[in-house]
């Protein structure tokens, strides 16, 4: 009976998130207000299910009533969260917010079929960052200042890495953390953030040559540190992020097109100097020549995928421990393989969805810094979305770069709801200067019922000088 539900369950969950994946790309065709909150209602009562369903299943595997009241403990913490923006901040995208709680959920699903102690780690990580990150839509709107630190943001994500460069712990051969007894940071994960700060500020204020320059420097100097540690999947990240916001802040398609011919040569370069280089890019290239050792993640990863096939093995049907740091890196094969292909193709249009609210608020911003900076982010995170699910399907060779709020990881996880939270406050801002501009047309209508189009001087201009000047006159 328990494996004819199982069977069951696998098909219910595939339904719902087609239908949550589907409401993602419907309210871009609603603007009505009250169109679109049914449609959020809707996601949220979507995603609940999917993880009813998930824990429901995993409980009737295992026996362990431990499972149940984690559950309860994850539904109070996502409705928290979603009331929370629901109330503090009305006028936030609810999309970015039920995608967020979307993705965590998914992630709280499998990291409890790979390791139930690591999924309870995970929750308590995902509890603190939320608390953290609930504030900064606030600071956000309210810190005008955040563009005149221009150089602070240089000198602190220099100074962060190289401190890794130089005392970091490795971590697959790459110096990635610091640590402090039992707990460890990983610092380029937040400092992908300031490094975005850094360049919006610095692009947004001047595109003249002298400062792409030091723009560039800062750049090249950031990217060095990463080479250095070895973490090359983060060096491609902040390499990539600064040639979209140079191109989208200069428009000029030289610069773009330098960068990307540099980049070339740096990758061969890299491929000849670094001998785990080499060792990915031949793992990539033929791994089933080298199956039982370089190519032993990537063949199992795509074992995992062909095996869950497009509607999955259902939870704990499958084998997805069988891959190397299945619960970090190759997280999206263990999705694939136990929920299947058309659930992992829905997770893929979900992170775009999120994606393509970011490159939103981007474009519909008028300052320059913020624009920038929701470019920014936009670009981490769908680069990094794809280095990740490019990396498992032998798409790319493999980075060691996490799946944003699905992936285990305290850095990784704090660093992306955070630049979550600063997109709400871009679109906090955004309804700022929309209220604004409503105000300002008001007055002019006003104006114009009144039979004044000219705005009114504050005394000392010539139209309310003139009539001064006559009355005097018509007195003496």
């Amino acid at each position: 009976m328990v494996n004819v539900i199982v069977e069951l369950s696998k098909y219910l969950m595939i339904i719902l998130i087609a239908m949550y994946t589907y409401q993602s790309y419907t309210v871009f065709r609603h603007e009505a207000p009250a169109r679109q909150k049914n449609i959020f209602r809707k996601q949220n009562t979507l995603m609940f299910l999917i993880h009813l369903t998930a824990y429901l299943v995993m409980y009737l595997k295992t026996n362990n009533l431990q499972i149940l009241f984690f559950y309860a403990e994850q539904v109070i913490l996502l409705a928290a969260i979603l009331a929370f923006y629901h109330v503090a901040y009305p006028k936030a995208s609810r999309l970015v917010v039920n995608n967020m709680c979307m993705l965590l959920s998914i992630g709280f699903i499998i990291l409890t079929r790979l390791s139930f102690d690591k999924s309870k780690r995970q929750f308590m990580i995902v509890a603190g960052s939320a608390a953290i990150s609930l504030l900064v839509p606030f600071l956000v709107r309210k810190m005008k200042f955040l563009r005149n630190l221009t150089w602070l943001y240089a000198a602190a994500g220099i100074g962060l890495l190289g401190v890794v460069a130089v005392a970091g712990s490795r971590v697959y051969g790459a110096k990635l953390n610091i640590s402090f007894g039992q707990f460890s940071v990983q610092p380029s994960e937040f400092v992908k953030i300031t490094f975005v700060f850094f360049v919006a500020a610095l692009l947004g204020r001047s595109t003249e040559f002298k400062d792409i320059v030091k723009a560039t420097a800062v750049a090249v100097a950031h990217v060095l540190i990463l080479v250095l540690s070895k973490d090359l999947g983060g060096a491609l990240i902040y390499f990539v992020v600064y040639l979209i916001m140079l191109y989208v802040a200069s428009r000029k398609p030289l610069y773009l097109m330098g960068g990307l011919a540099g980049g070339s040569i740096a990758a061969v370069a890299g491929y000849f100097l670094f001998g785990h280089v080499r060792t990915r890019v031949l793992a990539w290239s033929n791994p089933w020549d080298v199956i039982e050792k370089e190519g032993y993640q990537i063949t199992q990863s795509l074992f995992a995928i062909g095996t869950g096939g497009w509607f999955g093995m259902g939870l704990f049907q499958g084998s997805p421990d069988k891959i190397p740091v299945v619960d970090q890196d190759f997280i999206f094969s263990a999705i694939s393989e136990e929920l299947g292909g058309i659930f992992a193709l829905c997770l893929i249009l979900i992170c775009v969805s999120c994606f393509l609210m970011f490159i939103n608020i981007a474009m519909q911003i008028k300052d320059d810094f913020y624009k920038l900076v929701a470019l920014g982010l936009g670009t981490v995170y769908g680069f990094q979305v794809f280095l990740t699910i490019g990396g498992v399907t032998k798409f790319i060779p493999s980075t060691g770069v996490t799946l944003p709020l699905v992936s285990y990881g305290g850095s990784s996880m704090l660093s992306t709801l955070i630049m979550f939270a600063i997109i709400q406050g871009m679109y906090l801002l955004r309804e700022d200067e929309d209220g604004k501009a409503n105000v300002q047309v008001q007055k002019q209508k006003s104006r114009k019922r009144t039979g004044n189009s000219e705005p009114v001087s504050s005394g000392r201009g010539r139209r309310d000088d003139k009539p001064a000047k006559a009355g005097r006159k018509k007195e003496k």
